[in-house]
């Protein structure tokens, strides 16, 4: 495409920038519920963050796919190849980051399976392998199939996925966390030394049956970008209102399509259900259509828009760093005080902001908290803003 919308840039950028904002409270205790998931079923602003990621990961899809498909098959394999294993591999590194742990007063070894309890070990998947496997799979589908094909796969997967919850999961409740079909595939599979445990029980909510339809997400943000550039073009690199109209109509059918899809099989992101996949990529698409009109047609760039702006040219990087230093700086203990039961507590430089200054603050905690995760957000764009300065980007 010879003309990209700076909107779309954004809202990469603003994405990243929420996904950073969630995953950096000051205390996971002290959080406000739209910063916070659903329990289960439902919906908070948080849950459209991983969602919208996909989506945008589809629609850069978009800009990229026809030149892969200009270089030929041996190309595309060779890229798409080496960017899954780039992605999975950078997220595998921060799971197992920083290989060590404190236990008491030593840093003890995180083995790949804890030889002292085997249901314990290193999780493999999680939210940069998700990306990976669905970039993989959209991508071979998108380059086999094409668009208008793509989109009819998208679905056969989503009520395939629909299918497979009601009739694999347990009886009585298919779609609850202990009924859901698809522990019993990562339980065999990964095994659960290699699941998420957060949960209070081996559930892990980037599991690979909840993987299937977030492929879909990928698909429709390529098939948004698609479509962007397909009308752009007829405009002779402009914006239209006849593009525009398209995204709001097609977003309001997503909208009410996972509305009503969602009374019989819930909107929920911890299994990632099609009428979760449905609903949110029509919040997605209302939003970018909503960027593009106010950004493209209104000219609205102030200081948001250049603020999320540079979080977006180095997304996955900053998102990469922003799990990479807390881990990392967890290792330096400084020294704090005595507890009532005479044991040394300790803190460490990453959160001194909070502990010493932040938890202090009166009135509600979540107050202190939210402003560590703001502090957190700031530290991350400056060093995207240097980044930006000096035309360092970093492409994975």
């Amino acid at each position: 495409m010879k003309q990209r919308f700076y909107s779309l840039d954004v809202f990469r950028g603003a994405t990243v920038c929420l996904m950073i904002l969630v995953n950096n409270p000051g205390s996971w205790g002290h959080i406000y519920d739209p910063l916070d998931h659903a329990a289960w079923h439902g919906l908070t602003p948080t849950d459209l963050v991983f969602p919208f990621f996909l989506f945008a990961v589809g629609n850069a899809l978009s800009f990229v796919m026809p030149r892969l498909e200009a270089a030929g098959e041996a190309t595309f394999w060779k890229k798409v190849i080496k960017r899954t294993l780039l992605i999975y591999g950078i997220g595998l590194f921060l799971t197992w980051w920083p290989f060590v742990s404190w236990q008491g007063d030593r840093l003890a070894f995180r083995h790949w399976v804890d030889p002292k309890n085997h249901n314990s070990g290193i999780r493999i998947l999680g939210v940069l392998a998700r990306i990976a496997i669905c970039y993989f799979f959209a991508s071979v589908i998108i380059y086999y199939a094409k668009a208008r094909a793509a989109f009819f796969i998208g679905l056969l997967i989503l009520l395939a996925y629909w299918v497979l919850c009601a009739v694999y999961g347990h009886a009585g409740d298919p779609y609850s966390m202990t009924g859901f079909f698809g522990n019993d595939v990562d339980r065999r599979i990964l095994h659960i030394a290699h699941m998420y445990k957060g949960e209070g029980m081996p559930f892990d909510p980037e599991g690979l049956a909840s993987t299937l339809p977030a492929i879909v997400q990928v698909i429709f943000g390529y098939l948004v970008g698609d479509y962007i550039q397909k009308k752009t073009q007829t405009a002779n690199g402009g914006p239209n209102y006849e593009m525009l109209s398209g995204l709001f109509v097609a977003s309001v059918a997503l909208l009410l399509t996972g509305f009503c899809w969602d009374m019989v099989f819930p909107i929920n992101k911890k299994i990632w259900t099609s009428s979760y996949v449905v609903y949110t990529s029509g919040l997605a698409m209302m939003t970018i259509a909503t960027m593009i009109y106010l950004i493209e047609f209104k000219q609205v760039k102030g200081f948001l828009a250049r603020f999320f702006d540079v979080f977006g040219k180095n997304a996955l990087f900053v998102f990469a760093l922003s799990a990479f230093l807390p881990k990392g700086f967890a290792l330096l203990r400084i020294p704090d005080h005595l507890n009532d039961a005479g044991k040394m507590t300790y803190y460490n430089p990453w959160n001194w902001l909070y502990q010493k200054v932040l938890i202090h603050l009166p009135g509600d905690p979540r107050i202190g908290s939210l402003l560590y995760a703001i502090a957190v957000i700031t530290f991350m764009w400056a060093i995207c803003w240097w980044m930006d300065k000096k035309k360092i980007y970093i492409k994975v």
